[in-house]
């Protein structure tokens, strides 16, 4: 198992044993079968179909698969224990860990019942202030220009600075990265592209204390991770259909989503899915 010092400790009958700390900073150990190989395959790790009802990631004496990161992945586990030994890392975890916690109410209760009180918006500025933040930066793509200002105006009004780049910032059109005019949204006219790399570029010379994503598109989003320089929160996620819910074709997967399910994406049915009937002539008299 996986000390503090970052070594592998071994009980009585020299098994390994997986660490976990508990809320007063108590090392909780969970001894792993002997037969199970340390350097798991993490290519068969997939805790989001774990079968575990008790699970060993969330409780003392919780159990796991025999591919359960929490069992196998003790490399991982001392490298990740080791990050967190930065004092900057380790504050950010502990402040990120308080915030969770102030998001319920009645947490001393017996039994507890939980009753969230805080929206996300309320969670950005309360965790920001608990860090310590002044200045704020927001990557926005120019689809939620409106919902971009409100952000702003409401974390101006709490006190921070607020430095916003919009997606299309750089004016660059389309073809500087070899987009076709026919791969264009609106075919035959100038399109600028989306710039993320400049979004993040320009929040790094402001050298803002904390960056939120808001509505950037697929991929966008992961350029503008790759090159922003300081740590960077998701405030939400761009969806076209849902109102940027992406949620909801999960909450509807076997409702009015069961087609995500049901058929091949991009097959001639799934295509002919998304096309709206017409009723076809009117009857006359």
């Amino acid at each position: 198992m996986i000390s503090q010092s970052g070594t592998t400790d071994e009980n009585e009958k020299g098994g390994p044993f997986v660490v976990n700390i508990d809320t007063k900073g108590n090392n909780l150990f969970h001894q792993v079968n002997k037969d199970v190989n340390s350097k798991m395959e993490f290519s068969e790790c997939n805790c989001a179909k774990c079968p575990i009802v008790e699970k060993i990631c969330r409780l003392e004496n919780g159990k796991g698969p025999k591919w359960c990161p929490t069992r196998t992945g003790e490399e991982a586990l001392t490298s990740a224990m080791k990050d967190y030994r930065d004092p900057e890392i380790k504050e950010f975890a502990r402040q990120a860990s308080i915030q969770e916690g102030a998001c319920y109410a009645n947490r001393d209760a017996k039994p507890f019942i939980m009753i969230p009180t805080k929206s996300r918006i309320e969670e950005l500025f309360e965790f920001s202030q608990r860090m310590g933040y002044k200045r704020l930066g927001i990557a926005f793509c120019g689809g939620v220009t409106h919902e971009a200002s409100i952000l702003s105006d409401i974390l101006e009004k709490n006190g921070f600075e607020v430095v916003a780049v919009s997606c299309k910032v750089g004016g660059v059109p389309k073809e500087k990265i070899g987009v076709k005019n026919e791969e264009k949204i609106k075919i035959g006219k100038f399109e600028p592209m989306c710039n993320p790399i400049m979004q993040a570029k320009i929040l790094n010379r402001a050298k803002t204390d904390f960056n939120i994503m808001l509505g950037l598109c697929i991929g966008h989003d992961s350029l503008f991770l790759k090159y922003i320089k300081g740590l960077t929160t998701v405030f939400a996620v761009k969806d076209r259909v849902t109102g940027h819910n992406p949620m909801a074709a999960l909450y509807t997967s076997k409702s009015y989503y069961q087609k995500l399910m049901k058929m091949e994406y991009g097959s001639a049915e799934e295509m002919k899915s998304r096309l709206v009937s017409g009723r076809g002539k009117e009857e006359t008299s």
